[in-house]
């Protein structure tokens, strides 16, 4: 199995490749627009076949390469059932499996950063994608695009943090430097995560006091039509 990953500076953003050693099919997961001459680069370099496309949410701090990728590569484009992107070429949903060669891409619907958040489960890589939901040391923030405190706790107590403990954990940002982590990691070390209920965690969410991304206005829209200028 072929694993890569990217990391684009400007909006702090991870993209992760992941591909079939023998039939050198390949996914791309939260592809960034600006990058894109970089997976282009890696994919030509090793002969690989992108099939699919995949964005765990509308993001709001960059611009999507999901509609350039279909573009040049004919690739299927997916983001979850929930979104709002009337663009993509099709909708994964809860307990789907997307299959690339040999591997096995298990979708698990983690809402609660935005409505149609979702994490990726590889059982191969013995890895979990998590988008926003679950970051290094951190969580994704709550207050815009139908966040939820209440449902990112469930998203994050009932079904992320049940995966076996050496799961390593791959986001989609990060802002301080760590690449990967792993479930028991976070479940000891990640502060947001050492909450006794619900309603603490709903508290904790409350007091952030974030600004809002910098892209936020151009990245949304522009990200429910896969980043494209045009429909």
């Amino acid at each position: 199995m072929i694993f890569r990953q990217f990391f684009e500076q400007k909006s702090s953003t991870y993209t992760y490749l992941l591909a079939d050693e023998i039939t050198l099919d390949a996914l791309l997961i939260d592809p960034v627009l600006d990058d894109i001459e970089q997976y282009a680069t890696l994919l030509s370099d090793l002969d690989l076949n992108l099939r699919y496309a995949l964005d765990t949410h509308v993001h709001a701090d960059h611009i999507t390469a999901l509609g350039e990728l279909r573009e040049r590569y004919g690739c299927m484009t997916m983001m979850g059932q929930q979104s709002a992107a009337q663009c993509v070429s099709e909708n994964f949903r809860e307990g789907q499996t997307i299959t690339v060669g040999s591997l096995n891409i298990e979708v698990i619907y983690t809402p609660g950063h935005t409505d149609d958040s979702y994490s990726f489960y590889v059982p191969q890589l013995n890895s979990v994608f998590t988008g926003d939901t679950l970051l290094i040391r951190g969580t994704g923030r709550t207050d815009f695009q139908n966040g939820d405190s209440n449902q990112q706790y469930q998203s994050l107590f009932e079904k992320l943090l049940k995966l076996p403990s050496a799961t390593r954990v791959f986001p989609a940002h990060d802002y301080k430097g760590w690449h990967e982590s792993t479930i028991a990691e976070e479940r000891q070390h990640n502060p947001r995560l050492q909450v006794n209920s619900v309603e603490e965690y709903v508290t904790l969410m409350a007091n952030l006091d974030l600004p809002n991304p910098a892209q936020m206005d151009v990245a949304v829209p522009a990200n429910q039509n896969c980043g494209m200028t045009k429909s």
